[in-house]
């Protein structure tokens, strides 16, 4: 589509683009390493990614549940209450479809309908495209609503995906880019085609994954890119919008875009080492996984702060963690109730 007609002369990846990319190519040379020593800390790692996923993508579309329904949802297969736990637990269908069968799902409208089926929790128009021409908004701080970009019209919405995905397999095959650069070509020219009436978002987020996965970053199966994206979201937002400016034109400049893509899945790849390249000792995976978030904190914290860096780990596990640390003098509390505050020694 638009992004990949940029090509030759006209292509012009910028040097901190390029850092970006073998920085995140040594990232990938590691996780096989990270996989045979540390296989019980990965699996739990997937659980805490799968979880955060689920939430942070459906959350920045605004959607959201309670925080203890969330493990019970994405872990425990619990059956959804409500709109909202539906479309929670089928972005995790859409996730598990991903990491189970990638090898064998190409990029195609067919695979990118099913993923919008599957997030937009199978009612409805799930899994159609988008019968009305829609616009992207943006609300202001004073309460005002206004257009940011036009997507393409609906009635060609079927044509551009297909040739979006030939587009991007033709790149590929031919190697006419460096795959992470198509990649991140393939989830901008998504956006600005916006081909369902709601639910894009969700939809570019796990197509983004299914592609890394397909050229071997793994990255997402261990810590989550959409708990970063929800993090930075204002740049994300921000990222979008100046590199879809004349995509329609196709002289749009992808940089912004690029950069941002590039970030996140670095930012994922550098916290994956920090929690499973380090570690070395023998104690249980859960267990290690609580101190590591201990030992990340600056200044004071408490247990509902590691909670939330560690949704797949039980309160009670983490009160044990907390509970040993102090014995053993590495943190301190400073005060009284669910709600005190502690803070690490040395």
């Amino acid at each position: 589509m638009m992004s990949f007609k940029k090509q030759g002369e006209d292509l012009q990846i910028p040097l901190g683009a390029v850092w970006l990319m073998n920085s995140i190519s040594e990232y990938k040379g590691k996780q096989e390493l990270y996989a045979k020593q540390s296989p019980q800390i990965l699996k739990t790692l997937v659980e805490i990614a799968l979880i955060e996923s689920a939430e942070s993508s459906n959350r920045i579309e605004g959607v959201t549940v309670d925080k203890n329904r969330l493990k019970p949802l994405i872990i425990g297969h619990s059956r959804p209450r409500d709109r909202s736990e539906e479309e929670v637990s089928g972005y995790r269908k859409a996730l598990d479809l991903i990491r189970r069968k990638h090898r064998n799902l190409d990029t195609s409208p067919e695979t990118i309908k099913e993923l919008h089926r599957l997030s937009h929790a199978e009612t409805g128009d799930a899994g159609q495209w988008k019968t009305k021409n829609n616009e992207i908004i943006r609300k202001n701080p004073d309460g005002t609503v206004e257009a940011i970009f036009k997507p393409l019209e609906a009635a060609l919405v079927p044509k551009a995906i297909e040739q979006l995905c030939l587009a991007y397999r033709h790149s590929i095959d031919q190697l006419k880019y460096p795959p992470l650069y198509a990649v991140s070509c393939l989830t901008l020219d998504f956006l600005c085609i916006h081909p369902f009436r709601d639910g894009n978002g969700r939809v570019s987020r796990l197509l983004t994954l299914l592609a890394l996965y397909h050229h071997g970053y793994e990255v997402g199966k261990y810590i989550s890119p959409e708990r970063i994206i929800e993090q930075s979201k204002e740049t994300y937002y921000e990222s979008l919008q100046k590199s879809s400016q004349r995509w329609h034109e196709a002289k749009h400049d992808i940089s912004p875009w690029l950069h941002y893509f590039l970030g996140t899945i670095n930012s994922a790849y550098k916290e994956f080492e920090q929690r499973a390249g380090s570690i070395k000792s023998p104690k249980g995976a859960k267990t290690e996984i609580v101190i590591q978030a201990i030992n990340g904190q600056q200044g004071e914290f408490s247990i509902s702060d590691i909670k939330r860096q560690c949704p797949a780990i039980s309160r009670e596990m983490i009160r044990l963690v907390f509970r040993r640390l102090k014995g053993e003098k590495k943190i301190t509390c400073l005060g009284k109730g669910q709600q005190a505050k502690w803070r690490r020694i040395g």
